[in-house]
C-alpha cells in the first residue's frame, strides 16, 4: 500500500531534520535505548507537578512501597504490610536489599518524611492525611500509620500508580517544603539518574543502578521484579513529530511514547516496527475552568461553557481516527468500574443555541475568556483552537493564548485575574488510571484553595469523597461515585471531552515492554544496535 500524500509531501524534507536532529547524538550502544518521551524533562522534583514527565522520571530514578500489578491488584514493592484487628493501624516493614543511589540504607524515617511530603501535594494524599491520627517508625525498617476509623486508604494511596505517585526519597530530600523543588537526583530505583550527561529540555540519560535488588516475582504492571535488562535509557528531545518518526525510521532512535495518530500509516504494515497500545495509557481529555474569576465565578455562565463545548469535534481533529477514539458522559472514564451516564444530555454533544441563551439569562457582558494553549505536546496542541471555537459558537469572547506547556503549567498555577496572568479556561489530558479512581482523581477534588488548579469548592463532593474513603461496600462506593458525578456536571468541576488510545513505536530490536500505567523501561529488551 503507498503511502499517503501528506506523508510523501513531508518525507523527503523530514529526513533532513531527522539527520541534523540527530547529529549531536552519540551512537547508540548495544545496549542503550533511545527515546523520544512525549514531553523534555525540565524539572527533577517528582512529587512537585502532576505533569506526566515527571512522573515517568520518578519512575525511573525512584521506588515505591506498594504497587498496582496488570490486574489493578495491590502489591508489595519496597514493604509489606500487615492490619491490626480493628482496621485503623497499618504496619509497614521494608524488604531486605533497599539502597539509596549513593549506598545508604533506605530506612522507615525516610519512607515516613516522604509520605509526609507528598500527601501534602496530592489530593488522595491529602485525603488520607486528613484521616490519619499518627504516623511514627517502630524501627529503622518499620512504620505504623494510624486512623480515625477502619480503612483501606492506605493501600489506595501508597499504590497510587500515576500523576503524583508517592515515591520514595532520601528524608533530607523530603524535608524540603513542598512548594521547593528537591535538588538530589538520588533515589532508590532500578535506574541512576546521569547527572553529568542531563540537558534539561535536551535530554536526560539514565544508567543502570547495578546495586537494586529487584522483587522475585515476574513483572506485573507496575509490581513485581523491576529487572533492568539495558546498560542505559537515553530520553531525547525531538519537539517535531515527524523528525522523530523519521529518526525511529533511520534508526536513531529506538521508542517514541507517543506517536501521532496522522504519522502512523508510515509504520503500519512494516515489520520493522512494533506498534503498541496499552489501555492503562489511554487518556481523558478534560477541560478546567476558573472558579475564582469572572466570569466563571458564576454557575450558569460555567454551565453554559459546559453546552457549548463537544466532544466529537476536539476528538476528530486531536486523533483523527475513530476507532482510536470513544465518546461518553462518564467523569471516571469510559466502561470504568464507576462509568455512568449521569449528565449525558449536556456534555457529549455541543449545544451552542442553549449556551448562549444561558449566558443572556446570566447578564454575560462579553468579558474575554483567556484561553491557554500548549503548542507543544502532541495530544494537546489541536485541542485549542476546537476549543476556542466550540466557545465562541456557544457566545462566548475568547482570547486564545498560544504557549508551551511549560509555561501552560506555570501560568495555570497563578489566582492572578487573566489580564494580569492568570486564566479562565484550560485543556489537558489525564491517564485512565488517573481517572478512574474517585479519590485519586485531581479532576474532582472540589476543597476550594486546596483544590487542583480552577479550585473548585464544592463541600457535597467533599463530603462523597470522605463517605468513600470510609465505606468497603462496593454497591456504596458506586453509589457515591454517581452522586460525585453528578455534582461534578452540575457545578462544572471538569468537564469530560472523550477519550483517546496512546501508540508506541518502536524498533523491532525492542522488546518486552510492560502493559503498565506509565511507561517504564525495566524488563525491556534491546537486541543489536
Amino acid at each position: 500500500m503507498s503511502q499517503p500524500s501528506f506523508v510523501r509531501r513531508h518525507l523527503k524534507a523530514a529526513v533532513l531534520c531527522a539527520a541534523m536532529a540527530v547529529a549531536g547524538i552519540t551512537t547508540a550502544q548495544a545496549q542503550t535505548i533511545n527515546a523520544v518521551m512525549h514531553a523534555p524533562l525540565r524539572a527533577l522534583d517528582p512529587v512537585i507537578s502532576t505533569a506526566y514527565i515527571l512522573r515517568n522520571y520518578g519512575y525511573m530514578v525512584y521506588d515505591t512501597l506498594l504497587a498496582q500489578d496488570a490486574s489493578n491488584a495491590i502489591q508489595p514493592q519496597m514493604a509489606s504490610w500487615k492490619v491490626s484487628p480493628d482496621g485503623k493501624t497499618y504496619t509497614f516493614t521494608l524488604r531486605d536489599g533497599l539502597k539509596w543511589h549513593d549506598g545508604t540504607p533506605v530506612t522507615a524515617a525516610d519512607c515516613v518524611a516522604s509520605l509526609q511530603r507528598w500527601s501534602k501535594a496530592d489530593k488522595l494524599g491529602q485525603l488520607m492525611a486528613s484521616m490519619l491520627t499518627e504516623m511514627k517508625t517502630t524501627g529503622d525498617k518499620s512504620f505504623d500509620m494510624t486512623f480515625n476509623v477502619p480503612t483501606d486508604i492506605a493501600l489506595r494511596a501508597l499504590s497510587k500508580p500515576s500523576g503524583v505517585a508517592p515515591f520514595m526519597m532520601q528524608a533530607s530530600a523530603a524535608a524540603a517544603p513542598i512548594g521547593q523543588p528537591i535538588t538530589s537526583t538520588i533515589g532508590s530505583g532500578p535506574f541512576k539518574f546521569n547527572a553529568a550527561e542531563y540537558k534539561p529540555g535536551v535530554q536526560a540519560v539514565f544508567d543502570k543502578y547495578t546495586d537494586y535488588v529487584p522483587r522475585s516475582e515476574p513483572a506485573s504492571g507496575l509490581a513485581g521484579g523491576k529487572v533492568v535488562k539495558v546498560d542505559r535509557v537515553k530520553w531525547i528531545t525531538m519537539p517535531d513529530a515527524m523528525t522523530a518518526v523519521t529518526a525511529l525510521m533511520g534508526g536513531e532512535v529506538d521508542f517514541i511514547e507517543q506517536t501521532p495518530h496522522d504519522l502512523l500509516p508510515m509504520l503500519e504494515g512494516n515489520a520493522d516496527y512494533t506498534l503498541s497500545v496499552y489501555k492503562k495509557q489511554g487518556s481523558q481529555n478534560l477541560a478546567r475552568l476558573n472558579f475564582t474569576q469572572p466570569p466563571f465565578d458564576n454557575l450558569k455562565i460555567r454551565q453554559a461553557a459546559l453546552l457549548a463545548l463537544g466532544q466529537k469535534p476536539l476528538l476528530d481533529a486531536q486523533v483523527g481516527n475513530a476507532k482510536m477514539y470513544s465518546t461518553c458522559a462518564a467523569v471516571f472514564g469510559c466502561g470504568s468500574t464507576y462509568a455512568s451516564d449521569t449528565g449525558k444530555d449536556k456534555i457529549i454533544e455541543a449545544q451552542p443555541d442553549k449556551a448562549k441563551a444561558l449566558l443572556k439569562e446570566a447578564g454575560y457582558d462579553n468579558t474575554p475568556i483567556v484561553l491557554l494553549h500548549a503548542t507543544d505536546l502532541i495530544n494537546l496542541s489541536p485541542m485549542g483552537p476546537v476549543f476556542a471555537q466550540q466557545l465562541r459558537n456557544g457566545g462566548f469572547n475568547v482570547q486564545m493564548l498560544s504557549m508551551d506547556w511549560a509555561t501552560v503549567t506555570a501560568r495555570r498555577a497563578s489566582k492572578a485575574a487573566p489580564s494580569a496572568g492568570g486564566w479562565n479556561v484550560f485543556s489537558t489530558t489525564n491517564v485512565l488510571p488517573d481517572v478512574a479512581d474517585p479519590l485519586g482523581f485531581i479532576g474532582v477534588a472540589a476543597g476550594g484553595d486546596s483544590a487542583w488548579f480552577g479550585w473548585p469548592n464544592v463541600p457535597a463532593i467533599e463530603e462523597a469523597r470522605g463517605k468513600m474513603a470510609r465505606t468497603s461496600d462496593p454497591a456504596e462506593a458506586k453509589k457515591l461515585a454517581e452522586e460525585i458525578q453528578r455534582q461534578v456536571i452540575d457545578q462544572v468541576v471538569m468537564i469530560p471531552m472523550g477519550e483517546f488510545t496512546n501508540v508506541t513505536s518502536k524498533r523491532k530490536v525492542i522488546g518486552n515492554q510492560l502493559d503498565a500505567a506509565a511507561p517504564v523501561f525495566w524488563n525491556m529488551t534491546k537486541s543489536g544496535k
